[in-house]
């Protein structure tokens, strides 16, 4: 993976495309392994013929909003493995505007900074995450799918707009009634929860 040059533009290593470019605001959701089972995925595309991109990540978005699977990320020190992650590079290689550790999810809206590609970011995560989370939890094996779902911001509203959605989803999921009370979330910090 020689990317740099400022990121490249479009990559894909075989499941979805990203885009990826040095100052561009990334929201970024990856899941957890077991949260999002292909015959669910499947279900979607063949049974009720969904096609749209749009629409099935909608889908996606709400069944992972149920709480499916293991949901490991609703236990207190796992939650703060993921957020410390997320924090620790924050001023170094990206700037972080928004993020929400859901019990089996993660929601991050970034700007990715010049020589640190938006794959190499998210596998840092995903990867410090799953040492430390197989440590804790003393088990072994994959803890995330694969892949993970970006969407380029197009505009400040665009931006503004995915960051509501980002702070409000452990609202939106009966999780919390107000979003500064979920604990893994810049929400809760700026609320000085955190």
């Amino acid at each position: 993976m020689a990317l740099p040059k400022d990121h490249c533009g479009w990559t894909d290593r075989g499941y979805l495309p990203h885009y990826d470019k040095a100052g561009l605001v990334q929201a970024v959701t990856f899941r957890l392994t077991d949260s999002l089972p292909k015959s669910k995925r499947s279900e979607w595309e063949h049974i009720l013929g969904i096609t749209d991109d749009a629409e099935r990540i909608r889908q996606i978005e709400r069944y992972l909003d149920q709480g499916a699977g293991s949901c490991i990320l609703r236990q207190p020190a796992c939650a703060d493995i993921v957020q410390n992650a997320l924090l620790h590079f924050d001023g170094v290689r990206y700037r972080l505007i928004a993020w929400c550790v859901m019990p089996n999810h993660v929601h991050v809206l970034f700007e990715t900074f010049s020589g640190h590609p938006l794959g190499k970011v998210v596998h840092s995560w995903k990867t410090f995450a799953t040492r430390e989370i197989n440590k804790l939890l003393q088990r072994t094996g994959t803890l995330w799918q694969e892949d993970y779902f970006d969407t380029f911001m197009r505009d400040d509203e665009q931006q503004w707009s995915e960051k509501d959605y980002i702070e409000g989803n452990p609202v939106k999921t009966g999780l919390v009634p107000r979003a500064g009370d979920w604990p893994w979330s810049s929400a809760a910090r700026q609320a000085g929860m955190a």
